[in-house]
């Protein structure tokens, strides 16, 4: 255990496999050109479903990231887990094998875990019987195992667990890896996000909640958050990892910064397994706790990365608790949900965000909102339609909200030595 202090975080690697493209780089140049990776579902025959659409993550190759003996025991979610990790510390040009693993923690929200292994194992349970179970079923299917497995396949040692907070996982994991490398628990963590749920069941859970979109025949335009067409949201797949230091050993070794976690608010609404608090008030609260840990006022935020599902009550309840918090700056500050471009990837959606917060800060480039067409009245704040927008940013903020009434923020700034 090292010293207990309040170090400061700083971001050094980023991770990233999304339906817009693998990699930061394709990433950032996707949302900046308003690219929306959503189209019809490929993974399994849909023809039955009322939504038919996702943001499937396309080239993807595990053997680039994992041996063949590991792909066969690792489900989906593992494999992007680890792969947005060895992105992230690649990025970071980070030296494991130079570092003491001790003092290397590992950090990952996922809201569902293996559940395509799940489906598959149960298939061969109902038509094959119990013996032909694989013996890697349950190791598989546990939600900690992309934490566990980034630990086994780069050797981190320090501290490992697993966050989940349905849709808020990728950003309370964040938040909590935050909070441990202030404290003087480690000295580097990578933490995010993964999630890999389109699956036949999970699809037919959502549709039964009449929770997705079923815009089908434009699968790209079906995404519109704060729209007043919305019809709510597309469920995609990815995996979001960050380089989190602390501020010395991010110096020590000369690191790129990207951005510093300055701030993290986590709240409950207490109030239904799936809707959001009506009048947004813990939302709202979460992202004060959030502002006031970082010492930053409302008014000197220069940008919003909603959670922007896409859905009526979602975008309309997260309006007003911005405006809660941030009064009339609310107007003032650009708002905007990449979920229009990427699709709601649940676990790891936070931690997407949050990259693309990293970015924000430290390019001055912040992300839109495509399909954004008809102004909903009860959705009123600028929500940077369509088009990328050039604009000083020297704190962006975060939000993060799950079912069961988790809420989650993260304020991210522009790096000053």
């Amino acid at each position: 255990m090292l010293p207990e202090s309040k170090q400061r975080v700083v971001i050094t690697g980023l991770g990233v496999l999304s339906p817009v493209g693998i990699g930061k780089e394709a990433y950032w140049k996707a949302l900046l050109r308003g690219q929306s990776g959503i189209d019809r579902l490929t993974r399994f025959d849909s023809s039955l479903y009322d939504s038919k659409i996702a943001g499937e993550v396309k080239d993807f190759v595990p053997e680039q990231f994992l041996d063949r003996k590991e792909i066969r025991r690792t489900d989906r979610f593992a494999q992007f887990g680890v792969a947005a990790a060895k992105l992230a510390v690649g990025d970071a040009a980070l030296e494991l094998g130079e570092e003491d693993p001790e003092n290397i923690g590992v950090v990952i929200g996922s809201g569902i875990g293996g559940i395509e292994t799940l489906c598959e194992q149960h298939s061969v349970l109902l038509n094959k019987g119990p013996n032909r179970i694989s013996p890697f079923f349950i190791p598989m299917i546990i939600s900690n195992m992309a934490a566990g497995q980034i630990a086994i396949c780069l050797g981190p040692k320090g501290p490992n667990f697993t966050v989940v907070t349905a849709c808020a996982s990728g950003a309370n994991a964040i938040g909590e890896a935050y909070l441990m490398l202030r404290r003087g628990a480690a000295e580097v963590i990578l933490a995010g996000g993964t999630e890999t749920p389109i699956v036949p069941v999970a699809m037919a859970g959502f549709c039964s909640m009449k929770a997705m979109s079923t815009s089908n025949d434009e699968p790209q335009r079906a995404s519109r958050p704060f729209d007043k067409n919305r019809d709510g949201f597309v469920i995609s797949e990815g995996a979001g990892v960050l380089v989190l230091e602390t501020l010395g050993h991010a110096s020590a070794r000369g690191a790129r910064v990207y951005g510093e976690v300055a701030g993290y608010g986590c709240t409950a609404d207490g109030y239904h397994i799936s809707a959001p608090e009506p009048e947004g008030t813990e939302a709202a609260r979460a992202i004060r706790i959030a502002l006031e840990d970082a010492g930053i006022s409302p008014d000197r935020v220069d940008y919003i990365n909603a959670h922007g599902t896409s859905t009526e009550l979602n975008d309309k309840i997260e309006t007003m608790a911005i405006k809660k918090v941030f009064g009339d700056h609310a107007y003032k500050v650009p708002v905007s949900s990449i979920k229009s471009m990427i699709g709601h990837s649940l676990g790891a959606a936070g931690a997407l965000e949050a990259i693309a917060c990293a970015l924000s800060v430290s390019t001055d480039w912040v992300p839109p909102t495509i399909n954004y067409e008809q102004p909903d009245p009860e959705c009123d704040l600028d929500y940077v339609p369509n088009q990328a927008r050039q604009c000083p940013v020297r704190v962006a903020v975060s939000n993060s909200f799950g079912f069961g009434g988790h809420n989650a923020v993260l304020v991210i700034k522009k790096f000053e030595g």
